[in-house]
This record gives structure tokens, sequence and C-alpha cells, in this order.
């Protein structure tokens, strides 16, 4: 410790006096350094100073006034100042100064260098002045290539501050800290056998090792420590009993112990290992091995051994439990994913068949593929089943998916379907009971390798609705009493999910049936329009989507697309109410912005009864659920076409706008006020006229076809655009081309499409005449009216028409001031129009005995089909029927 603390101190005195060596020559670096900084620092300013000012605009002129001294004075000072020199002084070639920092100068020459200057170079020197060493420099003003004058600008270097200032406490305190660092390092060679035997002395040293034997001798757990050479450098006494090893063990090659080769393999590998289970005779052991040159040890490898045989035992209890578990989460992610009652089945035998059985199948009664339970009674002796879904891993001989078969009274299938309880077979081919049902069949089942089976119920909220069938082959074990908890647990989740689904496909097959029930079957007869329409019902509820093609008076056809919001039977129901409300409405001839006002009014007393309703039920709920049953949201178009004009008047309310498409293929969305949805109130709806040309189609949809999660609406309205771009289609091709371009994948929404094309009246079957309100004028009226029947070829609807026309024409001349027009229409049927000013419209009544009128209006009813009146924007229209014959 003496000689080892010498030689420290050596060590230490020659590392002292490098870092003051080292330290000095920093500092006489630093120090030129400083020197060199502060020189060129005041080279540059002064230079600055003298050139920017020298070179100054207007320099020569002031130079060459009367009294530049005046003027240059205060300006040299200014600059001095800015530029942060110690002078700055102007001169002419003589070196007279007319500015200095110090005015009684000025006048005087100046002192210094000024010779290269008046030859046109920039002089730079080092003065010694009275408080040190001082920077100046001299450039010439230049006008017109010869020198004019010169401007000084001079620095003292005391002023100036280099880097190396700012480095020398660094270098110093890196001077301190390399004799520290040096101190240190001969404090840790002192210290350095101390360390090696951790600050114990001979007494602590050798009671330290008794200890560490007796705790290596005492614990349960072997270790075995293998030298570099492959011999036991020691092993303690559970080592010896797990492996058997003899006394003299120490010393020993490893592999001249008689090990199983496996563990020979692990002692001498020197790799390292961890929990590495080795059977030894009837044991189980732990392995844990780990090298002992890691750290600067000395070369071998150190093993530990547990023994495990017990902990293997309950660790495979743990991991069938875990399998289990594991199998009932797949079954809960898996398992109900859709709301298809087959799905359903299917997910739970992929499930099963993957995790649990060999083969997995499942029959459920045909009344709960449609929906329904099964009735009560109707499976008492042998349940006639369908198979729905199966799946295995290898070629089966099961029943097929789709196959029917009624099971036998014996067989698990029918005794389960009967009993609501599971059964278990642990032996296939002795279970004759089993084999009677079909002998054939099961006799293939057995050869095949189907050994055990599990039937258990599918069973939710009180509903039987079929079986489970788990089956396992030769290669897996049997089934067992523990296996079959699994199986109901596992049929229990999936049966619910299946009740889900058939509940659902009720509901769905409800709605959808109210739904189709309350929409157009077939288009009414008319001619002023070819019309097609598709109507696709959403695949997850049905929604509330409707259309309708409503014939009116003269020919003329209103077209009507709407769509209220939310799914389900509420949506359905209300649909067809608001279908009903536009049927009557339109049967009053309301022009269109007219009649969604009456609509908009008509869905805001529906919500509002709702709510009341709502209110007086307090033990109803008020989710989620309640709030569905208000429509407001709703959304309409309602167009109106007439033939005899070509015109089509639309409005809208909150519904996507038409489309048109031309002849010549222009496809045009019609700029049509919005409007709010129905049900909003407060803003009023606006109404276009549009003039459409013969063979144009007008196109009506809701925002199913155009918009759904694939893309938004303009997108979709664009590849709508793209598809009507064809106007040589028909109406009922142009609707398949759009579905099958525009229909989504998952169809979320209901779907719409409502084709209508266009056909302009002949005018050759259109009569008009303007009489004055003169009775006199009635007898003419009727005799154009004849001509005009005989030239259509309707002589025989003569006199019918002159009796009609004579009454309405009166009518019309007795209570309306004005103009009179009459028109005749001959299309499918014969409609005799007379308008007039007034805006009173006759009602049909029975005429008392002692009336002189009254009759006219009974009479016409009876010789035409229809009759009614129409208002327009100056009077009234009444118009009648009559069949052609």
């Amino acid at each position: 410790m003496v000689i080892m603390s010498s030689l420290a101190g050596q060590m230490f005195v020659l590392q002292v006096l490098i870092i003051v060596l080292l330290v000095a020559a920093g500092v006489a670096a630093l120090a030129l350094l400083a020197r060199n900084d502060r020189f060129q620092a005041a080279r540059a300013r002064s230079l600055a100073a003298a050139e920017s000012f020298a070179h100054a605009p207007g320099l020569p002129t002031v130079l060459r006034s009367p009294n530049p001294a005046s003027v240059l004075q205060p300006l040299a000072e200014a600059a001095r100042k800015a530029g942060n020199v110690d002078f700055i002084v102007v001169m002419n070639r003589d070196g007279i100064r007319y500015s200095s920092p110090r005015p009684e100068r000025i006048g005087k020459k100046f002192i210094g260098t000024i010779g290269p200057s008046l030859a046109g170079h920039v002089t730079i020197e080092s003065l010694q002045g009275p408080v040190g060493e001082e920077i100046q420099a001299v450039v010439p003003v230049m006008d017109g290539g010869r020198v004019v004058g010169m401007v000084a600008s001079g620095l003292k270097m005391s002023k100036i501050s280099g880097s190396a200032n700012r480095l020398l406490p660094l270098l110093i305190a890196a001077g301190a800290g390399a004799l520290a660092l040096a101190t240190a390092g001969t404090a840790l060679v002192s210290r350095r056998l101390r360390r090696q035997t951790h600050g114990l002395g001979p007494a602590e040293m050798t009671r330290m090792y008794e200890h560490h034997d007796a705790v290596l001798h005492a614990v349960r757990e072997g270790v075995v420590i293998v030298g570099d050479e492959g011999r036991v450098v020691l092993a303690n006494d559970e080592a010896r009993r797990l492996l058997a090893l003899p006394p003299d063990v120490e010393g020993r090659q490893v592999d001249s112990l008689g090990l199983d080769p496996r563990t020979t393999q692990l002692l001498l590998s020197r790799h390292d290992a961890s929990d590495e289970v080795l059977p030894v005779g009837d044991r189980l052991l732990a392995v844990n091995n780990r090298s002992t040159d890691r750290h600067g040890g000395p070369p071998g490898s150190v093993a530990t051994l547990r023994d495990s045989t017990e902990l293997r035992a309950l660790a495979g209890k743990a991991e069938a439990a875990q399998r289990r578990l594991r199998l009932l989460y797949e079954a809960s992610v898996a398992v109900g994913t859709t709301l298809d009652v087959t799905r359903t089945a299917e997910e739970l035998t992929e499930v099963a068949a993957r995790w649990f059985a060999d083969y997995v199948t499942v029959d459920l009664a045909e009344p709960v593929l449609h929906g329904e339970e099964p009735p009560p009674g109707a499976y008492a002796q042998s349940p006639e089943l369908r198979r729905v879904a199966l799946s295995g891993t290898f070629a089966h001989p099961q029943y097929r998916v789709g196959e029917v078969y009624r099971y036998a009274p014996a067989t698990p299938m029918a005794t389960v379907f009967l009993s609501e309880q599971p059964v278990l077979v642990t032996d296939l081919p002795a279970a004759s009971a089993w084999r009677a049902g079909d002998p054939e069949r099961t006799r293939i089942v057995i050869e095949h390798g189907l050994h055990s089976l599990i039937t258990v119920p599918l069973k939710a909220r009180g509903v039987l609705m079929g079986v489970a069938n788990f089956w396992r082959m030769r290669e897996s074990p049997p089934l067992e009493e523990d296996d079959l908890t699994l199986a109901e647990e596992l049929a229990a989740r999936a049966a619910v999910c299946i009740d889900n689904a058939r509940r659902f496909t009720r509901e769905h097959t409800m709605a959808v049936t109210l739904q189709r029930s309350l929409l157009p079957r077939v288009l009414p007869e008319q001619t002023a329009l070819d019309v097609a329409y598709r109507y696709l019902p959403a695949r997850t509820g049905v929604g509330g989507d409707w259309f309708d093609v409503i014939p009116l008076p003269g020919y003329r056809v209103a077209l009507v697309v709407g769509d209220v919001v939310g799914h389900g039977l509420h949506a359905a129901a209300t649909m067809g109410r608001l279908r009903t409300a536009v049927q009557n409405f339109s049967a009053l001839d309301l022009p269109p912005d007219e009649l969604l006002a009456r609509l908009d009014d008509l869905v805001d007393r529906i919500d509002q009864d709702t709510a009341t309703d709502t209110d007086s039920a307090p033990d109803t709920d008020t989710g989620p659920a309640q709030d569905q049953l208000t429509i407001t949201g709703a959304t309409c178009l309602y167009a109106l076409y007439d033939p005899t004009t070509g015109t089509c008047t639309m409005a809208r309310a909150g519904h996507p706008p038409p489309a048109v498409v031309l002849p010549d293929g222009t496809v045009e969305f019609t700029e049509l006020p919005a409007g709010p949805p129905l049900g909003v109130g407060g803003l009023p709806f606006e109404a276009v006229d549009l003039r459409l040309p013969e063979g144009a189609s007008v196109v009506l949809y809701t925002d199913g076809l155009v918009e759904d999660r694939e893309h938004d609406l303009d997108t979709g309205l664009e590849i709508l655009r793209t598809t009507l771009a064809h106007p040589s289609r028909p109406p009922d091709e142009t609707c398949d081309v759009v579905i099958s371009t525009l229909q989504p994948d998952r169809r979320s929404d209901d779907i719409t499409l409502l084709v209508a094309r266009t056909r302009l009246m002949d005018p050759g079957r259109i009569a008009e005449w303007d009489l004055p309100s003169d009775p006199a004028a009635v007898a003419g009226a009727r005799a154009d009216v004849t001509r005009q029947l005989t030239d259509w070829g309707l002589a025989e609807q003569a006199f019918t028409t002159e009796l009609i026309l004579s009454e309405l024409i009166t009518n019309a001349i007795r209570y309306a001031p004005g103009p009179i027009k009459v028109r005749l229409l001959y299309d499918r049927t014969l409609i005799c129009e007379v308008t007039d000013t007034s805006s009173t419209s006759p009602h049909l009544r029975y005429a008392a005995h002692e009336d002189e009128g009254g009759r006219g209006l009974f009479l016409i009813a009876q010789l035409v089909e229809r009759w009614g009146t129409r208002y327009v924007a100056r009077g009234k229209v009444i118009w009648a029927e009559q069949a052609v014959t």
C-alpha cells in the first residue's frame, strides 16, 4: 500500500506540471489572439467610418464652398458618434482640418500620413498616442478622378475587446478541471486494492465465505458451476439430489457424469437459458443458465435447477382454462357481427371448429329463418330442422347445408330439441340409440372417424330455435364433461345473437312489406310522360323513401319523390301518411309551392301531436327512440308537367335537385331553390317553370342514390350526370344503368329513382276559342265545337259536348265578369274546359221544386266521367272529361 501510494504521488506531481505548462501556453496564445482581434476590429471600424463619410454624396461640393467647416463640423460629429469611433476629420489637400472632435483644432494641420491618400490610395497606420495605441485610416475624397480632399477616422485599441478575453475564464476552468481529475485518479489508484476486497479484512473474508457456503447448501434450488475446461467447479446439495450426482463431482468432466444429453449440452454450452424445462428421470426441471465471464469474471457458466413437476401439472390446468376463456372471447367478438340468421350461425361454427371441435353444425327450425318463432308443439316427436351452417377442417359425411332432415326421437338432436337439455355422447360407435335414427348415415360418420358428440340447444329469451352439434375425430381427445359446460356457454351466447338476427329479420320483413304496400304497385295510365322507376330498400333497415305518379286534369301529370328521415316501421308509416296527403292535395290542383306549404303545415301538426302524446304519457321512454317519432326533416320534390305547353313546374323542400336530360344529351341539375325540409316552417317555398322539349327526361331521386360512405354528394351528382348523358336510352334502361353504376356495395339507405320522358300533345288535338261575356256568343261557340268534333271524327259526341259547354259558358257569363276562354283537348278522352275570371267554384246540389236554376251542373255530372274546378292566376277553370266512344 505504501509503494502504491508513493507511485500515485509521483504521478500526481507529473500531471500537475503538465497541466500548468498547458495553461501557460494557452494564456500566451490567447494574448496574441486578443491583440490581433483588436487590431483587425479597430482597422475595420475606422476604415468603414472614413469611407462612408468620404463617399457621401455632395461632399466634394461642400469642400469647394467658401466655408466648408461650418457645414462639415456637425456632420462629422454626428457620423463619429454613429460610427462609434474616436474622431472623423475632414481636410483639404494640404491637410488643413475642416472638422475635429476638438473644435479648437479646426484650421490646423492634420497629424498623420497623407501622402498616399493624395495619390488616391487609402492609408491605414498605427500610432502611439498619450493614452495608448491608436489605429487611424485616411481615405481620399474623389471628384471627377482627382483628389479634392481627405477624410480621416481613428479609434483607440483599448476600446476593442477580443474574443480571447471571453475564452480566458474557460481556459482557467479547464485547467482546474484537469487538476481535479488528476487528484481523483490518484485517489482511485490508491484505493484499487481495497476495492477488490470490498473493504474487508482477512477475518471478515473468512466469515463471509462460511456464510455463503451455508446458504449455498441450504437453499432448495440446485446450483452447478462449470469451469472453462468443462469441469464441475461447484455443485450444492440440491443439485446433487436433482441430478443424482456422485459425492466427488467437483473436478470431474460434465460429460462423464452420465447425465441426459440435453442436460449435458446445456451445462457445457454457456448459452443463456431461462426456465428451460428438461426431463430428468421422473422429474421436470426448470433450468436457468448464464455465462460467468460477462463482467470480467472467470470463464465458465453457472446453472440453477428447480423442480417444477407439480407446477407443470397446475400450469396444464391453467392453460386449459385460458384456452376456454380465449374461445369465449373469440366467440363474443366474432359471433353476431351481422343481423343475418344464417351468417350468425356460420360464425359460431367457424369459431368453434377452429378452437374447440373438429366439426360443428347448426340446425334451425324453418320459421326461425323467416324471423318467426317455432310454433309450440310443432316438434313434439321428431323435429324437422334445416342445416344452416357447417364448418370443419376435413371432408365430412354430415348433412349438407340447406338440407332438411327429420331427426328420430332417439337421436341426440331430437332429445335436445324436445328436452332443451344438452347431451354428451362420449363414444358414438357404442351409442345404439343414435345409430337407430339413420343407420346408413351414422355408419359413414363412424367410419369417417367421428367418435364423440355434444349437442346443445340454441335457446334465447324463452324461444328454442334449433341445436348446435360439436363433433371430434379420432385424432382429437374425446369430448368430456368439462367440455359440456363450454359448449353450453358457446351456444348460449350464439343463441342470443341468432335471436337478435331473427327479430331483426321479422321486423325488417314487416317494415318492407308495409312500405311496399304503401308505394305504387303499378303506374297509373297517362300519355304525357313515359315513366320508369326503381325502388331499393335499405339492407339494414327500411327507410322512408316514396314516389308517386299522379294524373291530373288536362292530361297533366304530377311527379313526386320524398324521403322521411329515419328507418323502421315509424318511417314507413309516416311515408304512407305523407304520400296520402300529397295525393289529396294534388286533387285540389294546387301549385307545387302551395302544395309543399300545406304539406309542411301537416308535418308540423303531426310533430306537435306526437309531442303532446309523449307529454301525456309520463311512463314512456324519452330517449333517442322517442325522438325518432318526430319527422321534422322530411324532404320532398313535387313536379307538375303539362303536355299541352311542355311546361314543367317544380318546387322542392330540402330535396336533392332534379336532373334534366335534353334530347342532345346535355344534363343539367335544375337551379331550383332548395327550400327548408318539411316540418321546419317559417320560410316559403318557391316554384320554377321549365319549358321542356319533347323527348327530354326529368330524373327525380333520393339522396341514397348519390350519397353514401364511398363518395360525397358532389361526387355522386357528377357520376349521375355522366351516366344520364345518353338520351337515346329508354327510361327503363336508364334506370337499370343508373342503379348498377351508383348502387353501393353495402346499401345503408333506401334508393328511389324516377325517370320521366316528356311527350307533347299534338297541336291538332287542341282547340281554343275566346268568347265575350255575352249570351249571344253561346250559339256560335256550340257551332264551332260541333265543327271541331266532326273534324276529329267525334260527331257522336257533339250533342253531349254542346250541352256541357252551353251550361258551363252560360254559368260563366252569368256569374263572372270579363272574357271567357273555351278549350277542347282530345287524347284518350275528350276534355272540355271553360276559363273565366271568377274565383267562385260551383258546387253540385239538389235543386228544390220551386228553384229556377241549379240543375245544369247536376245534369253535367250525369253526362261525364269526371268534372272539377282548378284555380289559375286569374280566375278558375271548370273542366269536364268524357269517355271517347
